[in-house]
């Protein structure tokens, strides 16, 4: 190794050696630390309820424009929301179309979140009932079969008594899918020869 090149190479050294300690986090120092990436941290803003020189007010929270719209709040038709009419009133009957899909809908959403109580055919006997749950009325007495179907809706969306809501877990067009299998499940076991269709009679005569 030439004399030049031993000399670069001590160089070099010296230099990581003392450079090395500086670039340690751990290393206390009564300098206040070099932020070199400042991204939003040090950003001018107000805090929650602090008192602001800019408004007249002093407030910093600010009103919503009037006429705001929350996100996903564009209620246009209310009852459809709510289950009431201008008058609230519980509405009397589905808010949207009873179709097979949306009963085939109704079933799948009662199956996850209402059968483990209420059980599979709405008779309150549902399987943490053998876990101590405190029963829930059948649907199948008359006080439950007379109910407005926007009382079922609201049901579903606030809860009742020991029943949680379910707002968040079930999107408002499933809640009435549910109403509408709510219906089948009442008719399925209060039926009478003349709800059933003539072309199926005929089953019902064989078994």
């Amino acid at each position: 190794m030439t004399g030049k090149i031993k000399q670069a190479f001590l160089c070099f050294l010296a230099c990581v050696l003392v450079s090395t300690p500086g670039c340690y986090r751990g290393r206390s120092s009564k300098k206040p630390p070099i932020h070199i990436i400042q991204d939003m941290d040090s950003q001018p803003r107000y805090d929650t309820q602090e008192f602001s020189e800019f408004f007249e007010d002093g407030s910093t929270m600010r009103m919503p424009v009037p006429g705001t719209v929350a996100m996903d709040r564009l209620f246009e038709d209310p009852s459809y929301y709510s289950g009431k009419d201008e008058r609230d009133r519980y509405l009397k009957q589905n808010a949207l179309p009873i179709t097979m899909p949306l009963l085939q809908r109704g079933r799948d959403r009662y199956n996850v979140y209402c059968s483990p109580c209420h059980g599979g055919i709405g008779d309150g006997n549902g399987i943490i009932i053998n876990r101590g749950y405190v029963p829930p009325p059948t649907f199948h007495q008359d006080r439950l079969r007379n109910i407005e179907d926007g009382y079922v809706y609201e049901v579903i969306a606030i809860g009742i008594r020991n029943m949680p809501g379910y707002a968040h877990q079930i999107p408002i067009e499933d809640r009435w899918a549910v109403v509408s299998y709510y219906r089948a499940l009442q008719l399925s076991q209060n039926a009478a020869l003349d709800d059933v269709p003539e072309e199926l009679r005929e089953q019902l005569y064989k078994k």
